[in-house]
């Protein structure tokens, strides 16, 4: 017999797969994580620090590249003293603490802005050398830490000049809302900065400060241990295929305390792209976000449904695999011995015929054919149909066994244990939402802020340059060195455009120029235009235009954890998204409408986001942040709007849910799988096998019989082509009639001439 073949195999996997499911679901249905905190939670905390360390990141290579571009800009153009640097650097970018201009040969500070650049610990001799102007960082004596970036000024016949750059370590346009921290750590994991913990000094009673204490030793001590996390394999650090965050993260249990818990995120600074590096992840830092949570109440487990559950499993199984036992295999075994028996010639005993369908038809062509062995002669006319149950065949047998089974699984999938509506989904997961939205909110605005900063830095180094050369140059470099822009040309005050670098302009100037310092285009369109402009001094109204790409908006908005995220408009049109969607098309929903509506038209009595847990038509969680700040985007009035449900969280009701769902299509697989293996295996060739042994026994003995598959039913196919055979040879053995001697005509007579 074959080894997947026969009626066997099906029915002893059919066997082990409900006997394990049913183990499974007596273990594991019904029973309830008592950890206290949820993995969602946990999950959150991980997202939250990855887009701190996303904005940290961007912001520091952002601050580097605008020190080595600024000053490649004021090489290219004429000298010009250290202070008149400062002042126009000063003018265009305000994120610096302090700037210098140092004489690199003799180490001389030339002009300085801002709080004291801490020179001294910078070796000028050393910037000439291999990866000399790489940024550096640089503990002052109070124990806070500075950034240093530096770009070099050159003009031909005048000594090389040295700008100098310094800035903190501070998150930029992170939202932490309430009881939240978060801190830069290095290698080692000592705190570089943080946000979000008071002094001590400053608390108002010994419990606040007591408070205060407790939490910077659990802020330490989560960094020591993002730090040694920190120093796996990125590649190593998630599951093969996971994706989402390029750098290593994860979440971090704490202690518990008057039951409140700490929970912590950490991620290392990533550049965005795989493979690649940048400055701000060459310096070996990390992000920890902490928060305290109020720990839930521990749920007593209840496994009587998953012992309910898997008893229910057994009874059904074994009452499905009894039927295929009694009513498909021994009737199959039974007729492949009968068979062998006549083809060895034992025809002393009838044929057991069996009791239901097929078999009950070919048990009844056997015993016809053992009469036909002894000598009684082939009956052409077809055996009467059996009546009443005997009709049922073996595919009604199976698809009896499977209604039981399905009965079983499909309650699991669709009626039992079901969340929705009853789940308790943790405050902290809506509080983590609308922080997020509106992270991504004044991340987006700042990215506009920086591209309208970059347009009025260039702008004012091209100044009156009249040569189409120089312009083009400028332009070339500054789109080559910046992915936010499809298009950078210069127009003149009529609109007509003067030099161009990149992709055909979008914008139909209508010979005006517009003086909104950042707008919407496009309306009605399929593509949204988004425009800045920055005024060229000295050239009559003559502007230098950046149109941005919406893939980069779109880049903007793509964060893991938070679901669908969109950026609409002040008309609530949607014009950016980290999913496909229509241009200038409303909000798919009217609470999100109304949502977004809420958080713009409040914008000037409270500027925090909004975020709710929607209940109806679904459990959902949605938030919504305007604009809020300062610099020429705040002026668009556009929102970030974000929603996702919350049966895709990791939480302990819909956990349980989707447990008890995964044991349903287990079991209804289990029972596709084997009863259709079955049905392909044994009733489609029983059913075969049926006509033509009826055929067989009602005097065809020209059709060959041969069998389909090495199994039971290929065995009985392969005595029915002896039986056929030794039939043929019984009728060739039968004494024929003799012709007659002499016909009507005399032979003919032939002589040889």
């Amino acid at each position: 017999m074959s080894l997947i073949g026969g009626i066997r195999p099906p029915i002893a996997v059919l066997s082990a797969l409900l006997l394990t499911l049913a183990t499974v679901t007596a273990l594991v249905l019904g029973r309830v994580d008592n950890a206290g905190v949820p993995k969602a939670v946990l999950t959150s905390q991980q997202h939250f620090a990855e887009d701190g360390a996303i904005a940290l990141r961007a912001s520091v290579d952002e601050s580097v590249t605008d020190v080595t571009r600024s000053a490649a800009l004021f090489s290219a153009g004429q000298p010009v003293s250290g202070d008149a640097v400062l002042d126009k650097l000063g003018s265009t970018y305000q994120k610096w603490m302090g700037t210098a201009v140092v004489e690199i040969r003799t180490g001389k500070l030339l002009a300085a802005r801002g709080e004291t650049v801490p020179l001294t610990d910078v070796d000028t001799s050393s910037l000439s050398g291999a990866g000399g102007l790489d940024p550096r960082m640089v503990r002052l004596k109070n124990g806070e830490v500075r950034l240093l970036s530096f770009g070099l000024l050159s003009w031909p016949g005048k000594p090389q000049l040295l700008l100098v750059a310094s800035r903190n370590l501070k998150f930029p346009g992170i939202s932490l809302g309430q009881f939240r921290s978060i801190a830069v750590v290095d290698a080692g994991g000592a705190v570089l900065s943080s946000d979000g913990i008071a002094d001590p000094e400053s608390a108002r009673n010994s419990v606040d400060r007591k408070d205060i204490k407790e939490s910077r030793e659990q802020l330490k001590d989560f960094a020591e241990r993002a730090a040694r996390q920190a120093k796996q394999d990125p590649r190593s650090s998630k599951e093969p295929g996971a994706g989402g965050y390029q750098g290593v993260s994860g979440g971090l249990l704490g202690g518990k305390l008057l039951g409140d818990r700490s929970v912590a995120g950490y991620a290392t600074l990533a550049s965005p792209d795989p493979g690649e590096a940048t400055t701000a992840s060459g310096l070996g830092l990390s992000v920890v976000a902490m928060v305290k949570v109020t720990e839930e109440s521990a749920r007593a487990q209840s496994p009587v449904f998953g012992l309910l559950a898997g008893g229910a499993l057994l009874v059904v199984g074994a009452l499905a695999v009894a039927v295929l036992l009694g009513t498909v295999q021994r009737p199959l075994i039974r007729l492949f011995l009968e068979s062998r028996r006549l083809t060895r010639g034992d025809l002393t005993r009838p044929v057991t015929v069996p009791r239901y369908g097929e078999a009950h038809r070919i048990g009844t062509a056997l015993e016809r054919l053992r009469r036909q062995l002894l000598g009684e002669p082939a009956d052409p006319a077809p055996a009467p149909s059996p009546r009443g149950v005997r009709r049922v065949g073996t595919r009604a047998l199976l698809a009896g066994c499977a209604v039981l089974l399905l009965a079983w699984s499909v309650p699991l999938m669709l009626l039992f244990d079901r969340a929705d509506g009853t789940a308790e989904i943790p405050r902290q997961l809506v509080n983590d939402q609308r922080e997020r939205t509106d992270t991504i909110s004044d991340r987006v605005r700042r990215a506009l802020n920086e591209g309208h900063a970059d347009l009025q830095s260039v702008a004012s180094l091209i100044g009156d340059r009249t040569a189409t050369e120089d312009m083009d140059r400028v332009l070339e470099r500054t789109y080559n060195e910046n992915q936010r822009y499809r298009s950078l040309y210069v127009v003149d005050a009529h609109g007509a455009v003067q030099a161009r670098e990149g992709n055909e302009p979008q914008v139909v100037q209508d010979k005006r120029v517009s003086t909104t310092p950042i707008r919407l285009l496009g309306h009605g369109g399929k593509r949204p235009v988004v425009v800045a402009a920055a005024e060229i001094p000295g050239r009559h109204g003559a502007q230098l235009v950046g149109e941005f790409r919406v893939e980069f908006l779109n880049a903007l908005l793509t964060r893991p954890g938070l679901g669908v995220v969109r950026l609409v408009d002040d008309k609530r049109g949607i014009i950016a998204g980290n999913t496909g969607f229509l241009a200038f098309r409303s909000l798919p929903d009217e609470h999100l409408r109304d949502l977004a509506a809420a958080s713009s038209q409040r914008l000037g009595k409270n500027p925090r986001p909004s975020g709710v847990l929607y209940r109806e038509g679904g459990t959902r969680i949605a938030a919504a942040a305007p604009f809020s700040g300062s610099g020429a985007a705040e002026a668009l009035g556009w929102t970030v709007v974000s929603w996702q449900p919350v049966d895709r969280l990791a939480i302990p009701e819909y956990d349980s849910q989707n447990r008890t769902v995964l044991a349903g299509l287990l079991g209804a697989a289990a029972a596709v799988a084997c009863l259709g293996w079955t049905h392909m295996v044994v009733a489609r060739p029983l059913r075969t096998l049926a006509d033509r042994s009826e055929a067989l026994a009602g005097g065809d003995r020209k059709t060959v019989l041969f069998p389909q598959h090495h199994d039971e039913v290929g065995a009985v196919t392969r005595s029915l082509e002896l039986v056929r055979q030794q039939l043929q040879d019984q009728r060739r053995q039968q004494p024929r009639r003799t012709a007659p001697e002499s016909g009507p005509y005399p032979p003919q007579q032939y002589t040889r001439t």
